[in-house]
């Protein structure tokens, strides 16, 4: 097994690859990359099988739904790798140029970062988009994926190293680190001249070591206490709806509803339809129930488990929502405020001024009208796969595509000026 340092070193040595590569080097690595996690798909989902029977007992049923692959989740994987290859090329762009008095011009130009390390846990899709990104960037990458997806993410990244050497480009600019331990993570976090940038892609204790530890540029990703206020002016069965996907489709992922807000005026009406909606009728459908935390006016109107201190700061990803009663929509937006982690939220309204107000006062990287938190996702919002959700202002926020991994340089072209 090689060391962290070494995985780095050699990642950062072959990382010029990628930078100097053309727009069809790297597309037809991405393409062979596609290629050989279709062709090695059998052996991907053997390396997952023991993934999922080592922690299926520790993880639960939500959170082994999130770790475990099929064939439809590789083809996927495959062509989130080809949606990167379709994707113009961010490296070469011209920011922005100004022509000086002087005749100089100045032209802001995006170029890769470098070598971009991923810490992640659980999901193994993140290994294949996260090296597609990564290679469109033209940057390497260094993986360093959680212990219960270990076998899948090695599997995953044997794919990615043997469709990199079929397009002629060096196996070690995709860098897997073997090990998952809080030493290889703190390796990772200090990596100064070997990392160029961090992502952090995990629960709060890994962003929060991150942010406190890092000596590298960092990027917060990931937690999700995403809210939906339903106003007293929505739309009650297109709430219904809005609410039933956004906590239910997928509740182990950081776009989904963990708070729930309901103007009083409606939540005599609304939470019961709600109940019946998440808990009656998913249970006489054989489907988990979702479990509601109340507060003290909403334990009023519906049954459930009396809201704890700290459930509505909590990132459940499980079938369970917090629910208050407030008065309008700047309690709502008071309450987001207190206890957002600026991810994603939502108000279901039909008052544009309350609308207005909501995204205008809601400082977080997604703000919705009328839609699911669920859309928050590289994909849906046309950027191809992505590298994480960034939950901070510098340098990017929400969905990180292509050219949030870039950053960028001043080319200067004159004809012999002085100063």
């Amino acid at each position: 097994m090689k060391d962290t340092m070494t995985v780095m070193r050699e990642a950062k040595a072959v990382s010029s690859a990628l930078a100097w590569a053309d727009t069809e080097t790297k597309n037809r690595a991405l393409c062979c990359i596609a290629d050989r996690l279709l062709a090695e798909s059998d052996a991907i989902l053997a390396a997952n099988a023991r993934d999922v029977d080592a922690s299926r007992e520790r993880l639960g049923p939500v959170m082994t739904d999130r770790l475990a692959l099929n064939q439809k989740r590789i083809a996927g994987m495959a062509d989130g790798v080809r949606a990167a290859a379709s994707m113009p090329d961010p490296v070469g762009r011209i920011l922005s140029r100004t022509e000086r008095p002087n005749g100089l011009l100045i032209e802001k130009t995006a170029v890769p970062m470098g070598v971009i390390g991923i810490i992640y846990e659980s999901r193994p899709n993140v290994t294949s988009d996260a090296a597609a990104l990564a290679f469109k960037s033209g940057n390497a990458v260094v993986l360093r994926g959680g212990r219960e997806a270990f076998n899948s993410n090695a599997a995953v990244v044997a794919a990615i190293r043997h469709g990199l050497r079929d397009a002629g480009l060096p196996p070690e600019v995709c860098g897997f680190v073997e090990d998952t331990s809080r030493e290889s993570a703190n390796a990772m976090m200090e990596a100064e001249g070997l990392l160029d940038l961090l992502i952090p892609r995990g629960g709060a204790g890994l962003i929060r070591a991150c942010v406190e530890r890092a000596k590298v540029p960092c990027i917060q990703t990931g937690t999700g206490i995403c809210h939906i206020y339903v106003d007293a002016d929505a739309d009650i069965p297109m709430a219904l709806d809005v609410i039933e996907n956004a906590k239910t489709s997928r509740p182990s992922v950081c776009n989904a509803e963990e708070v729930l807000l309901v103007h009083r005026a409606v939540a005599g009406e609304f939470l019961p339809l709600l109940h019946q909606r998440l808990v009656e009728e998913r249970s006489a459908r054989g489907l988990v129930p979702v479990e509601f935390r109340l507060d003290e006016a909403s334990a009023l109107l519906i049954p459930g488990t009396p809201a704890g201190e700290h459930d509505f700061d909590t990132e459940f990803l499980d079938y369970i929502l917090a629910v208050r009663v407030v008065e309008d929509v700047r309690e709502a937006v008071s309450h987001i405020a207190a206890h957002s982690t600026h991810h994603s939220e939502a108000i279901l309204t039909g008052n544009e001024k309350n609308a207005a107000f909501f995204t205008r006062a809601v400082d977080s990287a997604a703000v919705y009208v009328n839609a699911s938190t669920r859309f928050t996702d590289g994909g849906e919002f046309g950027l191809g796969c992505e590298m994480g959700i960034s939950t901070q202002k510098l340098h990017a926020r929400g969905p990180m595509g292509l050219e949030e991994l870039t950053t960028y340089k001043y080319i200067i072209r004159g004809n012999g000026q002085i100063r």
